[in-house]
């Protein structure tokens, strides 16, 4: 019997296949995109030129976490997930290249396409894509995946640039965006492992659970004890490892995080042997802790590593705006001048660290002299609201190294107090109401404590009355999320280039919103301006004139203090591994990068055997 209805849905559905089939047939597919440049590599690459592709597989890598997790779920909404719980074991759709500046190239998706308007970016899954139980992964896991993402407040935020995502067939997947793509949209892709979605269908992805889930990339969960350790091992039939972006990576058959939470104790387990590298942060054990046999005997290597991935500023005081004493210009500088950067860095720092004159320092964004030509096209109409010495004089914090130039310091930050309203009476510093400047940092790191010590004892000098409270984890971030707090040390990398995280940074949005990136409240007009002119640029020339302006007006409105600048990771190392020959500068692949030499290994255990 004929069924109108059927015979309806049956048309319907052979029309939209054949609607489907025209939109893909009209665009370009190509297997990377790139921003300001063209990709370097060509559709036919076999690899990237940083990795070893015939890299030998086996052995294992053991390294430390101070992440204390208690779920395998995706979500950390209401657990901490575990270390490389879902890097290690998802594939994203792309990859990002580690010496380009912002390329990226197909891993999960073999292709993918942008409508000439740029309001659409097509990505086509990789035919030989599947879930560790064999089945496909599909548009529709895309799809859950980015919903799943968009269902809490942070990821309505990062995600905010997808207005609908549509599934085209099993392979397609299309993001209709709010407006033109830009790099930002793609870094946040870049980062998001997609989900399975047959599984987390029939799962809570927000409830912590140590039930292991499946996954699709070069790694599985093995074991895992929480808060305690985790264990992966290779996949040895994984799906993706021919793919160019993948090849020559991931070569240990077994990787180990184990959670030591104290900092002494993991350098007395690299050590003993039991991890095998250690980023050292703390420059006073890199220049003193490492002295032993083992490193005199090159068993136990200290290496200076790229990564040109984070660049800015490692340390900066962030005062809350917010507050009536920090809201005058005059005061943040005088604040600025306090501070003996010299003396800190070489007596807290052996002189490792490097001052900070930048928020992109050592990168073509940063700030150099007078403001271009190309600069001024976004600064002219705004320099009635801008300080005069952003256009007549180039922004360098003063170097202090003899006591007359310290006190120089001091005498001008004291008259740009009083300018401010702020005297001195009985020794302490006052507003004409008689309110004592006092500032309170706020604090979860015992590690602050010394070091901004030798800070307040300037600030008392200058009649101002300084303190920190260290508190436990909990109250800090209540604290922080009332935005209850007078300063606070933060670290202020950003993940280059820079366009994804500029809004979360120094927008007056993240300004007023809770626990973002921007605690001390930046929020200034022409910053604002300077930030969305940076996100909707097309041309690298536009993105470096909009940063640099960016820069200027950040460092002479003195809203933070910059301290030392971001340099390359320190790392120490059982010299038992192998790597490739060339580091890329800005993201190289450590570990996934290295392999296991079981010769080197064998000399080790005997010369520890030998002692």
């Amino acid at each position: 019997m004929f069924n109108p209805i059927l015979f309806l849905w049956v048309l319907l559905l052979a029309n939209s296949s054949v609607f489907a089939n025209e939109f893909l047939d009209s665009l370009e597919f190509r297997h990377g995109i790139a921003f300001y440049h063209d990709l370097k590599y060509p559709a036919d690459f076999k690899h990237f030129d940083y990795v070893n592709p015939h890299a030998p597989k086996g052995g294992t890598w053991v390294e430390s976490t101070q992440t204390n997790f208690n779920s395998l779920a995706p979500s950390g909404r209401y657990g901490t997930t575990a270390p490389g719980a879902y890097w290690l074991t998802h594939d994203r759709l792309l990859e990002r290249a580690g010496d380009e500046s912002s390329a990226f190239y197909g891993r999960l998706a073999d292709a993918l396409a942008v409508t000439p308007n740029r309001r659409t970016i097509v990505f086509r899954i990789h035919p030989l894509a599947r879930w560790d139980d064999g089945m496909r992964i599909t548009s529709n896991d895309v799809a859950f995946s980015i919903a799943f993402r968009k269902s809490d407040l942070e990821g309505q935020i990062f995600y905010a640039f997808i207005e609908r995502v549509e599934e085209i067939d099993d392979r397609h997947v299309a993001l209709h965006l709010r407006e033109r793509l830009a790099p930002g949209d793609i870094i946040t892709l870049q980062w998001t492992p997609i989900l399975p979605a047959h599984y987390w269908s029939k799962h809570d992805p927000t409830k912590v659970t140590m039930q292991i889930p499946i996954g699709s990339g070069p790694y599985r969960i093995r074991s895992v004890k929480q808060g305690r350790y985790v264990e992966y091992e290779r996949v040895k039939n994984y799906w993706g490892r021919d793919i160019p972006a993948v090849r020559g990576r991931y070569n240990f058959d077994v990787l180990r995080y184990e959670v030591y939470r104290d900092a002494t104790v993991v350098r007395e387990a690299l050590r003993k042997g039991l991890i095998d590298a250690w980023t050292e942060e703390d420059f006073r054990y890199w220049h003193n802790a490492y002295n032993t046999p083992a490193v005199e005997k090159g068993w136990l290597k200290k290496t200076r590593r790229n990564y040109g991935m984070e660049v800015g500023i490692r340390r900066i005081i962030t005062f809350n705006l917010r507050k009536f004493k920090f809201t005058d210009r005059r005061v943040r500088q005088a604040l600025t001048l306090a501070l003996n950067f010299e003396w800190w860095n070489q007596t807290l720092q052996f002189g490792y660290g490097a001052r900070a004159h930048s928020y992109w320092q050592d990168t073509e964004l940063a700030a150099v002299g007078l403001p271009s030509e190309d600069e001024m096209v976004f600064l002219a109409e705004y320099r009635d609201q801008l300080p005069t010495e952003l256009f007549t004089q180039p922004f360098r914090f003063s170097k202090v190294n003899t006591q007359a130039k310290h006190r120089a310091n001091m005498e001008k930050a004291r008259k740009l107090l009083d300018e401010a309203g702020w005297t001195i009476r009985n020794g302490k510093l006052r507003s004409k109401d008689n309110e004592h400047f006092e500032i309170e940092f706020i604090s979860q790191n015992s590690e602050d404590k010394r070091l901004l010590l030798p800070y307040f004892k300037q600030l008392a000098q200058l009649g101002i009355t300084a303190k920190i409270r260290l508190m436990e984890s909990s109250q800090y971030i209540n604290r922080l999320r009332k935005f209850e707090f007078d300063a606070m040390v933060q670290d202020s990398t950003l993940i280059m280039p820079p366009i994804l995280e500029l809004k979360a940074f120094f927008h007056t949005e993240s300004a007023i919103t809770p626990l973002s990136r921007n605690p001390g409240g930046i929020s200034h007009p022409v910053v604002d301006v300077l930030v969305e002119k940076a996100i909707l640029a097309e041309t690298m020339q536009d993105v470096v004139a909009a940063c640099r302006a960016l820069d200027r007006v950040l460092l002479w409105e003195y809203f933070q203090l910059p301290l030392d600048s971001v340099a390359q990771p320190r790392t120490v190392f059982w010299d038992k591994f192998g790597r490739p020959d060339f580091e890329p500068k800005i993201w190289p692949p450590f570990p996934d990068g290295w392999w296991y030499d079981p010769e080197k290994a064998a000399r080790i255990k005997m010369g520890n055997l030998q002692q």
